[in-house]
């Protein structure tokens, strides 16, 4: 990228930026690489979703946060922060709070902001930042997103040791602030830990860029659970790519993520399952409304001998919104035994709402097991009639048959203080 762009930064910005928050040179050589690439990629080609006219360049750096302790907004996410045992709250990329039982820190465990890691840890954060699951130089996004990141949190669990609190994270954005928000989460072999992330609009209603990327390292026997609830306004234009690498033997990922965002929005989750007998299983559950566009994409992928992936997905479209909700299992040559399912159901509220579910299998192997199913539908109107022939209104009827339709998905997240955040998500999307 030259300095010559549509971006609002330059490499100068950069090495200052990265001077200022007294980062490791790696880091800093890291930022201006991909900032020169950014010029010579293309945006990332979601399918049957274009996103060329989208904002993803006008933003601002600069915080603008003059707060020295967690917003109200933030307060009814995490509830008491003297109850709170493990917790990193951040607006527009400053840390607000941060907390961690001293019991999990004795054993190794780290739970700290992105910008403290990299200078406390440096050579284990530089050893997994964008090196397997995210590449900088796959398209124009990620290559931003590598030399801006802003905000995000670091998780390292060491071998053998069980996390038995989750770890929440709360992300607010403010304003034009453009939140280049970075998550990396490392499980050794024999441990466990259940992570937990908020996204947040504060403020006015004015047009702002959220780039976000996840990265999940599972190691032997390990096993994460990912929890998240993405509710960006509608002036937000959202890319969000989370990724997890299983890597170890029998190891194990979850990930349950509410996609609220009243924006556009490109998501991206995709699970590589290297381990023998490795297990992925995705829940995404998704309310579009307004005229708001939205492409979700959910990759199973199968490298590792008797591996499992699992897939499902449940949107509900109102008013003019469309969504693209993609999902693909691929199995790889020498997976054998491997085994991958999935299901993507939409439903339609409105004549000019659309929803397009896109279930794909990839198959490499023949000694497999893989399944799929789709639907895309309205409101059933004998079930809309039955509800109203009871007294109830329209309106009411309505929000009883979508909580219905998203049900088996959201009574199927494994972390439950993400149910209920995701019910009343819902709760006020349907209202």
């Amino acid at each position: 990228m030259t300095t010559e762009t549509t971006f609002p930064v330059n490499k100068s910005d950069v090495a200052s930026f990265s001077k200022d928050r007294q980062e490791p040179q790696w880091l800093t050589d890291l930022r201006l690489s991909s900032l020169e690439n950014v010029d010579s990629l293309e945006l990332p080609k979601p399918d049957k979703t274009k996103i060329q006219k989208w904002n993803f360049s006008n933003f601002d750096l600069k915080a603008n946060v003059t707060e020295t302790s967690v917003t109200a907004s933030i307060k009814e996410l995490i509830g008491s922060e003297e109850n709170v045992q493990a917790l990193v709250a951040q607006k527009n990329g400053v840390t607000l709070s941060k907390k961690l039982a001293s019991s999990l820190t004795e054993k190794g465990v780290i739970f700290t902001d992105f910008e403290t890691a990299v200078k406390e840890h440096s050579e284990l954060v530089e050893k997994y930042f964008m090196s397997e699951a995210v590449s900088t130089n796959e398209h124009r996004l990620t290559a931003l997103h590598a030399a801006l990141v802003n905000g995000g949190t670091f998780v390292y669990v060491p071998k053998n040791v069980e996390v038995e609190i989750p770890l929440q994270a709360v992300y607010a954005q403010e304003g034009t602030f453009g939140l280049f928000n970075h998550v990396l989460i490392v499980a050794e072999a024999n441990s466990s830990v259940t992570y937990i992330e908020n996204y947040i609009t504060e403020g006015e209603a004015v047009e702002k860029v959220a780039n976000i990327v996840a990265e999940v390292y599972v190691a032997d026997n390990a096993t994460v659970h990912f929890g998240a609830v993405d509710n960006f306004s509608a002036e937000t234009t959202t890319y969000v790519n989370r990724r997890g690498q299983v890597n170890g033997k029998d190891a194990k990922i979850y990930w349950a993520l509410g996609q609220m965002n009243d924006g556009n929005t490109v998501s991206e989750n995709t699970t590589y399952l290297h381990g023998e007998g490795s297990y992925g299983d995705t829940k995404t559950v998704s309310i579009g409304r307004g005229k708001q566009v939205q492409n979700f994409t959910t990759n199973v992928i199968h490298f590792g001998k008797n591996s499992d992936g699992q897939i499902l997905k449940h949107g509900v479209m109102r008013d003019e919104a469309t969504s693209i909700f993609n999902g693909v299992s691929k199995i790889e040559h020498g997976a054998t035994k491997a085994n991958g399912e999935q299901t993507e159901r939409v439903l339609m509220l409105s004549e000019k709402a659309r929803g397009d579910a896109n279930p794909i299998l990839l198959i490499d192997e023949d000694d497999v097991t893989a399944g799929h199913a789709a639907s895309v539908g309205k409101i059933d109107p004998i079930q809309m009639f039955y509800l109203m022939s009871r007294g109830l209104s329209r309106r009411e009827a309505e929000r009883l048959i979508i909580h219905g339709f998203l049900e088996p998905v959201v009574g199927q997240l494994p972390i439950e203080s993400v149910k209920e955040q995701l019910k009343e998500v819902i709760e006020r999307k349907v209202n």
